[in-house]
């Protein structure tokens, strides 16, 4: 009877859990269970692989563990004790064994996921895209788009180079089409991040890091920093939007129409402390060429976009004297 009642309660919480988990990745809720480009499919492919390896060792060594303790417990007189037992090759087999098959089947993995994925240079995104079933392959559109990243607190500045403009905590990119994207900080370490479309990278003050992704479906997807850096971190947060390349045309020449201006002197007073508690997005055009290069000089040259002691207690006062 308490053997039946325990299996119910465990369908009935796998059953539970399921229905949980299939109504947020409907709703976006689990995005990470939710990717919109091949970087973050073969990110969420090799984690489940993973997954599903260390399942295939837990579960039945669980399971073994639970039916040793019934079966050998001191009220079952059929379990016998051998006092003369001292070797077994086939326990030795099992034990060593499965672990070694396991770290290797693993290793295999992780090293084909590494490159696949590599920030540098994905390899998934010099093959061909597989179609989906019923479906026709979609190719990009062209040429990879170059946005340089740079991390100030609290802001996201991306600068299309090859185009020379900027925006300000909003990525537009065209579907179906490679992005390159350097990436620095003016102040603090960050860490870029668009859950559905490419996974975490650090971004740090004075040095560049690379990262590549192809959005492979239009929407607004989130990104933010995952990255602790200071009292405005909690809105560090910016729209990724993936547009046909129509669209990107008209907004890359609507933001090439901005009166304002991103030059050296404009930077460091832009790298001010900013809360962008609304998300609203700002535009600049006629950005400086080497504006990336200038930023990472001047931080390894020692200049600080300092922050003020007390600024976020400052600034949270004046917005909530505002709203």
């Amino acid at each position: 009877m308490v053997r039946n009642n325990f299996w119910r309660a465990m369908r009935t919480l796998v059953a539970a859990s399921a229905l949980v988990l299939a109504g947020c990745v409907r709703h976006s809720g689990l995005v990470l269970l939710n990717p919109k480009g091949p970087i973050a499919a073969a990110e969420l492919h090799f984690t489940i692989l993973d997954v599903a390896i260390m399942l295939g060792i837990i579960v039945p060594t669980a399971i073994l563990v639970v039916w040793f303790m019934w079966h050998y417990r001191a009220t079952n007189r059929k379990a016998t004790y051998d006092n003369k037992w001292d070797h077994s090759y086939g326990v030795e087999v099992v034990v060593w064994g499965i672990p070694i098959l396991v770290v290797a089947v693993l290793s295999y993995f992780s090293y084909k996921g590494i490159f696949e994925v590599d920030p540098y240079n994905p390899r998934i995104l010099a093959r061909p895209p597989v179609a989906e079933a019923g479906t026709k392959p979609q190719v990009p559109q062209g040429r990879p788009i170059d946005v340089n990243v740079i991390t100030t607190d609290w802001q996201w500045l991306f600068v299309y180079p090859k185009l020379h403009i900027a925006s300000v905590d909003k990525l537009v990119v065209p579907v179906n089409t490679p992005v390159r994207v350097r990436l620095t900080s003016a102040t603090v370490d960050n860490a870029f991040m668009i859950p559905q479309l490419v996974g975490q990278i650090e971004i740090m003050p004075g040095m560049r890091t690379k990262q590549a992704f192809l959005a492979s479906q239009s929407g607004d997807y989130r990104g933010f920093s995952a990255e602790m850096s200071g009292p405005g971190f909690a809105w560090m947060q910016f729209h990724a939007d993936v547009v046909s390349a129509a669209h990107f045309r008209r907004w890359v020449a609507a933001a090439g129409r901005s009166p304002e201006h991103m030059t050296d002197r404009r930077f460091n007073m832009f790298a001010q402390p900013t809360f962008n508690l609304h998300e609203k997005a700002r535009y600049f055009s006629h950005v400086q060429s080497g504006l990336f290069r200038y930023v990472i000089h001047e931080v390894q040259m020692g200049k600080v976009f300092a922050t003020p002691l007390g600024a976020g207690e400052v600034m949270t006062a004046h917005m909530t004297r505002v709203q």
